[in-house]
């Protein structure tokens, strides 16, 4: 292979390292950008790979992943994901701040400003996954990749935030480690850099044309607002002057809600809650409470819109539940289902049905569905190697074990899925699996299974997806999971598993078994309609009429856009398929995860017992809904948004309008002369409008939200210019111009009620009710009207929202920390005090020795720990450090050990030991 690259040019940093960490054997070409490239059209002073087949390869990134794969290292889905962020936002940004260094001669923070979103995005992932790399515990391509891309921008470290403190940990390592050193030294040369600077300074500056990373902060505008037209202000002033009369009238389906032949028909659905367990904040928005967003908005959009949801209640994970609260799987799933129910109306969800999958309607369907699979010879038979527990005497289902990861190594990888990579797996192919009821070893026996033959429906899979992705809005991380899986090929999977609780197999010599829970639980989407209507199949087999949109979070992708459609096309009985499939990222709690057995985080149950309204957990967790990355709950932000967002912006502006009506002109909206700063105010609010539709529509429920926010801070801003309070004491021209401005403030304040409904519906109905809006004003429309005409009288007005105060939110943030979950049975005896000379650990309440759950987040947080300890060592960090993180290492082991009920056995310090 022979290899050539420029001095002095960045990317070839980055293929000398990966080709020195990969042993590759290459015959190095030195060149410059004036000499002719191996590849025709390789850019000047990129690099390029010439095989020994002729073939050449010329994107550095494509280059660094042959010298890894021809290592025999295939990339996880994790490595895929960076590599392809480095390529479409890393670079760029890389690219830009480069160039600010060497032909604009920017140092330092300045430098790397275009950078800021980036590198606290690496941080966050370094921090949420725990691991020393980013890909894992060892290094893999994606570390050269990115450390190749940073390092030109950032090789005076003083670059890099101070704050950031595990991204320069990860950077100094890889810096330190020899292949990228010796890629270092060999590149990037004086006087090469010279010449490629003289090269930059010939071309134009960078364009840094990507997407924002999204983060829990809304985009700031940059510069001044963009210049309104002529036309638009126009337009606007036009729609006003129409007044209500130009709205819909708002459209009041019959029940049960049907398709209708010339309406847009839109069927949601949010992914069904498991029933054995607790719903905690990032559940919540993560299916529910989006899907909500979206279906309220529906509503007020005039679309014939049916919502349902429900508990998915067969499968192991319920008859896991059982064991450990000693009650019968369907005892759970009553108890359970009751809980769910409570908590999402509690949160206002406006579910048209919220049923369950342990009805005949479930029974019926997935076997109708099952025969028609069979008899069109979609599925198979096979002999499965399965784990079974000597000691429980039955075979264990996937969530029943639990063991290491045959593809990246985690620990407590499940039976059916790794939670850290995502893969599916098979429970045989864990690594040192554990039965979780008993934590005995399982052996491995010979048992029958029926599969669902995927390569042979790969060929109806794949141009559907190919229609859906043109035609439908799928967020980029669903079309990333499901291209991934597409490009490693199907595989036949599984459906019946070996258990009692499910939907029974109607087959002879497979009665005994029942259907896996990802087979049928999806299925429950058509049973639970059907519960609700008996004409269910107008929604589910008439996808000519029906927008399908599914909403769930990143982990429940590969279901809902391969196995379940798999399903349905074999079946071929026109069933209605996914058109839109929305997922978002994980939402994580302050610095953590969420969990009910140490009592860390907001669980559903638990938020109605803060005091603070249902209406602001919707807001706040619609504000940081992970769009686009993992977002995190902070008690911190919750109250800034509380008190800056809602109380000084909105609530403020809302208030001020309503009050100026009451206080100035009796309760009733003064007649309106609109000026010319007026009119623009219209087309301004316009615009807004139009953008909050544009994402809406590609369900941004995000970014929609800070439209609403932006027009009141227009009204905050237009009421402050024009001070009605003080014209109103002035002549008849200054009240004349104090009654426009209330009238035109006081409408502002009646279109953000209906705006602001899909997420604050109890706000929305106070402010309906204080300014007396018209039922028929209610349905949302492209224009600003005026829907409160002069002479309309107001009711009474009173604040919207509440302070939050700093007090308040210290103690519930000490409150969900950890250690006071209400419902777990907490042992005195196993409760252990450390000695005054060791740090006290985080809180952890521990249970009755045997809890999976705790086992399991008890030993991610010693792995986590560990290489915490690790790096600290080496960094060679300070002694009284190390010793204060191996204390806290060695007290989560004493838990993780009482936790699995063997007796803690307290380790002996290394070094002189006593004879």
């Amino acid at each position: 292979m022979r290899l050539r690259v420029a001095a002095g040019g960045p990317a070839a940093l980055k293929v000398l390292a990966a080709a020195g960490a990969a042993a590759a054997p290459v015959r190095l070409v030195w060149g410059g950008p004036i000499e002719r490239p191996l590849a025709p059209l390789s850019p000047p002073w990129a690099p390029a790979l010439e095989l020994d087949s002729g073939t050449v390869l010329f994107s550095p990134n494509a280059i660094c992943q042959f010298f890894f794969l021809a290592r025999g290292e295939e990339p996880t889905d994790l490595t895929n994901q960076w590599l392809e962020w480095e390529a479409t936002e890393l670079q760029p940004a890389a690219s830009a701040a480069l160039y600010a260094q060497l032909v604009h001669g920017r140092k330092g923070l300045e430098a790397v400003e275009a950078l800021g979103k980036l590198l606290a995005h690496i941080e966050q992932n370094l921090s949420r996954r725990g691991t020393a790399y980013l890909a894992g515990d060892t290094k893999s391509v994606a570390d050269v990749v990115v450390w190749g891309t940073l390092f030109p921008v950032l090789q005076d470290e003083t670059s890099l935030p101070s704050e950031l403190q595990v991204l320069r940990t990860w950077f100094q390592s890889m810096t330190l480690s020899e292949a990228c050193r010796k890629a270092a030294d060999s590149v990037l040369m004086p006087k090469a850099l010279l010449e490629f600077k003289s090269y930059l300074q010939k071309q134009p500056p960078p364009c840094l044309a990507m997407e924002r990373i999204t983060s829990n902060e809304p985009e700031e505008e940059e510069g001044s607002e963009p210049a309104l037209t002529e036309e638009e202000i126009t337009a606007a002033v036009d729609a006003w002057a129409h007044g209500a009369a130009a709205l819909p009238k708002p459209w009041q389906p019959q029940k049960p809600v049907l398709p209708v032949e010339g309406m847009r028909n839109v069927l949601i659905t949010s992914a069904l809650p498991y029933v054995n367990n607790v719903p905690h904040l990032g559940n919540i928005i993560g299916c529910v409470l989006s899907a909500d967003t979206f279906a309220r908005y529906c509503r007020l959009r005039n679309w014939n819109t049916l919502y349902v949801c429900g508990t998915d209640e067969y499968g192991t994970a319920t008859e896991t539940k059982a064991v450990e609260e000693g009650l019968t799987p369907q005892e759970i799933c009553n108890k359970y289902n009751a809980i769910h129910a409570d908590i999402y109306r509690w949160f206002d969800i406006s579910f048209d049905y919220f049923g369950r999958t342990t009805t005949p309607y479930q029974t019926t369907i997935a076997q109708d569905i099952f025969q028609r699979l069979l008899a069109r010879g979609f599925l198979l038979q096979d002999t499965v190697e399965q784990l079974q527990c000597e000691d429980c005497q039955r075979f264990l289902a996937d969530r029943f074990v639990e063991g290491t990861c045959p593809f990246c190594s985690y620990e407590e990888a499940r039976g059916d899925q790794c939670d850290k990579c995502g893969k599916l797996i098979n429970a045989v192919e864990l690594k040192n699996p554990q039965c979780k009821l008993c934590r005995g070893v399982p052996v491995v026996k010979p048992t029958q299974h029926l599969f669902l033959d995927l390569p042979k429906l790969e060929e109806q899979l794949e141009p559907w997806l190919e229609q859906s992705w043109a035609t439908g809005d799928w967020t980029a991380n669903a079309r990333y999971i499901t291209r991934s899986w597409i490009r490693d090929g199907l595989k036949p999977r599984c459906i019946t598993r070996d258990l009692k609780w499910g939907t029974p197999v109607p087959l002879d010599g497979f009665r005994d078994k029942v259907f896996y829970v990802w087979f049928d639980a999806p299925i429950g989407y058509l049973s639970i309609t059907a519960n609700y209507t008996d004409q269910w199949e107008r929604w589910w087999k008439n996808p000519q009429q029906v927008e399908l949109y599914n909403f769930m979070a990143k982990d429940n992708v590969p279901f809902h856009s391969v196995i379940f459609p798999c399903s349905l096309l074999g079946a071929d009985d026109n069933y209605t398929l996914v058109n839109h499939l929305i997922a978002t990222e994980y939402l994580n709690y302050e610095d953590g995860k969420f969990s009910k057995s140490r009592g860390v985080g907001v669980f559903g149950d638990m938020a109605k017992d803060t005091g603070i309204p249902a209406d602001i957990w919707r807001f706040y967790l619609l504000y940081l809904r992970p769009e686009g990355q993992d977002s995190a709950f902070s008690w911190s932000d919750l109250m800034l948004k509380n008190n800056s967002e809602l109380l000084n912006n909105l609530g403020n502006f809302i208030n001020r309008a309503g009050m100026f009506v009451c206080k100035f002109f009796g309760g009733t909206v003064p007649d309106m002369v609109l000026t010319p700063d007026d009119k623009r105010l219209l087309a301004r609010v316009t615009l807004e409008l139009h953008q909050y539709h544009q994402l809406l529509e590609k369900v941004r429920i995000r970014d929609a939200l800070r439209c609403i926010l932006s027009i009141s801070r227009h009204g905050n801003q237009y009421i402050q210019v024009n001070e009605p309070w003080k014209r109103i004491k002035g002549d008849e021209k200054d009240r004349q111009r104090a009654g426009t401005v209330t009238g035109v403030a006081v409408n502002m304040a009646s279109m953000l009620a209906v705006m602001l409904q899909p997420y604050m519906p109890s706000v929305s109905l106070a402010i309906q009710g204080q300014l007396c809006i018209p039922p028929d004003c209610f349905v949302l429309s492209h224009n600003f009207t005026c829907t409160l005409p002069p002479g309309h009288r107001v009711g009474t007005v009173s604040p919207l929202f509440q302070k939050l105060e700093h007090d308040q939110i210290e103690a519930l943030r000490k409150r969900f920390g950890g250690g006071q979950p209400e419902d777990l049975a907490v042992e005195p005896q196993a409760k252990q005090t450390p000695p005054a000379s060791e740090p006290p650990p985080a809180p952890v309440t521990l249970t009755a020795p045997g809890d999976p759950q705790l086992i399991q987040e008890l030993t991610e947080e010693v792995a986590k720990q560990g290489n915490h300890v690790r790096q600290l060592k080496a960094n060679k960090a300070e002694k009284a450090q190390v010793d204060t993180e191996v204390a806290k290492l060695l007290e989560l082991k004493k838990q993780l050990a009482l936790a699995e009920g063997k007796s803690p056995e307290v380790p002996v310090p290394k070094g002189k030991r006593k004879k």
